[in-house]
């Protein structure tokens, strides 16, 4: 009888002991898991975090093309419409299209910078022109040329190398594949400067870039506007003309 309730005893004794441990590593569990839930409670806290952040800046992306868009948007509008566009003579003797055929610089043109990151305006706008074309022909330094031609129209409202110097800025930023900064110059060549000569080969170039942003529609109005507005410039409306042929 003794032996029986010894065993017994034994029995509820290591019963209750497992029944503890057992209680214990289910409250490890669960505190583990409480844990780890914290835990992806603040990777989700952080994840919105920068979801909203990134969010803003997409939005702030947006406003500022939308306000580029329109900008074009207003510019084509008066240069299909046919208005807006002042009867300004200012022009140059630089006729060229491209950078390789940009004048060479002559006696008025020495300045004491021998590159455009530092370079000033001198006070002569022919001297100023001619410098910077040094470095648009030899096609170096394209962002400190873009700055330079700035920096030129700043110093010189005035000047007759106006025109060609918004050119040189369309073609300049056209070569960095920045296109609406480029339409943007050309169409003030058009705008501002109908008579030089400049006008309508920038004519044409924004009719190119209406091109390169699939609007063919427009861009077939703007190569009309070429051919009837400059029909003595007989090499850009014979471009224009083909441009036309093909769409």
């Amino acid at each position: 009888m003794y032996k029986k309730t010894l065993i017994l005893f034994l029995f509820l004794l290591f019963t209750g002991y497992g029944c503890a441990a057992g209680s214990s590593e289910l409250d490890r569990t669960v505190q583990a898991q409480g844990q780890l839930l914290i835990q992806n409670q603040q990777q989700i806290s952080d994840l919105q975090s920068d979801l909203d952040t990134l969010r803003g800046q997409l939005e702030e992306t947006k406003y500022q093309l939308n306000q580029t868009i329109e900008r074009q948007k207003m510019i084509l509008q008066q240069m299909v419409g046919g208005s807006g566009f002042s009867s300004n003579t200012n022009s140059s003797q630089d006729n060229s299209s491209s950078p390789a055929s940009a004048p060479s610089t002559d006696s008025q043109s020495a300045t004491p910078s021998s590159d455009l990151s530092s370079w000033t305006t001198s006070g002569n706008d022919k001297a100023d022109y001619n410098f910077i074309m040094q470095y648009v022909s030899e096609g170096k330094q394209n962002s400190d040329s873009i700055a330079a031609f700035q920096k030129f129209i700043d110093a010189y409202p005035k000047s007759s190398y106006l025109a060609n110097a918004n050119y040189w800025l369309g073609q300049l930023y056209y070569k960095e594949g920045k296109k609406d900064k480029a339409s943007f110059y050309y169409a003030t060549v058009v705008k501002d400067f109908s008579a030089s000569p400049k006008a309508a080969d920038s004519l044409y170039k924004v009719g190119i870039i209406l091109l390169d942003k699939g609007d063919k529609k427009t861009a077939k109005t703007v190569f009309q506007q070429v051919v009837s507005k400059y029909p003595k410039d007989k090499n850009t409306v014979d471009l224009a003309n083909k441009k036309l042929a093909s769409l």
